[in-house]
């Protein structure tokens, strides 16, 4: 990409995606072609000044760099399929999906050899994140390229980090989301023995806090959702959870690694989803962990 970006394009507007667009559209200064199969959002975008495209054929044709925002690398391969035919087709693809990395590095050869670049970054952080700007985005690609998109990667994050080569932003994303469910199942265990100890839940983890077991998970997944035993649905589920724990343990195998504590977190959420909690925020795993719910039999 040798030339200034003047279109961006931004395909796939969920929970995650619009918000980010949004961000897009306001603080880039640069026009914004946006589609979804989902016509709602595109319309609530194109309200606040982007373009709706009726095809990813259009939003090709439009943009020079198109953001991805999609469930899995398989619609991410899919929609650059699309994108690859396009004449004429985008200069870069940025995926902001949470992807498996091999399939990733697969993808940004074939795009490669189209003459497209491909970079990966994807975000951690919340819905409420995205809406304010401030994800924590993980970049996998070259320092040029890193440099190239850092402006515009910081209308939608706070903190933007470049990671390495293609598909170490992936890396990133991926270990850090399943350090944060190992440590949700074991904040679950200790607040499990806390509280069966004749201790207030609260007052544990505020303790905690105060000491060498601090952390992000303690103050925000264990103070704000394990404490008060609240699992609303939207906030990211356990089936999301399950996906990106299965990328952590793929990437694993493919180190030739068994990795015990994430095999044992990545099973526990499987039960947790079993039980009837696919849609709830991850930590409900913690009413199978203190015994509140069984789980299914096999």
């Amino acid at each position: 990409m040798t030339t200034q970006i003047e279109n961006i394009g931004f395909v796939g507007l969920g929970v995650m995606g619009e918000p980010m667009c949004a961000n897009l559209i306001g603080k880039s200064g640069l026009p914004v072609h946006v589609y979804d199969q989902s016509a709602a959002p595109v319309e609530r975008l194109a309200a606040k000044g982007g373009i709706a495209e009726p095809s990813l054929e259009a939003l090709a044709q439009a943009s020079d760099i198109v953001f991805l925002s999609l469930p899995s690398i398989a619609q991410v391969e899919t929609v650059c399929a699309t994108l690859m035919q396009a004449s004429p087709a985008p200069r870069m693809i940025v995926d902001m999906s949470t992807s498996e990395v091999a399939r990733s590095r697969a993808l940004a050869s074939k795009l490669a050899a189209a003459g497209i670049e491909f970079v990966d970054a994807p975000v951690a952080r919340t819905a409420a994140a995205a809406a304010s700007g401030t994800l924590f985005i993980t970049v996998g690609g070259s320092a040029d390229q890193f440099e190239r998109l850092r402006p515009l990667l910081g209308c939608m994050g706070s903190d933007v980090l470049h990671c390495g080569g293609t598909g170490c932003g992936q890396i990133v994303k991926i270990l850090n989301n399943i350090m944060v469910f190992m440590t949700v199942n074991a904040l679950s265990e200790v607040l499990t023995i806390g509280r069966r100890a004749g201790m207030d839940g609260k007052e544990l983890f505020e303790a905690l806090s105060q000491g060498s077991a601090d952390s992000f998970a303690l103050r925000n997944h264990g103070m704000k959702s394990l404490v008060p035993d609240s699992f609303p649905e939207k906030v990211f589920p356990v089936d999301y959870a399950i996906k990106d724990a299965s990328l952590a343990l793929a990437l694993a195998a493919e180190g030739g690694f068994e990795p015990h504590i994430a095999q044992y977190t990545h099973g526990l959420l499987c039960r947790t989803r079993d039980a009837g909690f696919s849609k709830n925020y991850h930590p409900a795993m913690i009413r199978l962990v203190d015994g509140r719910v069984a789980a299914q039999p096999a």
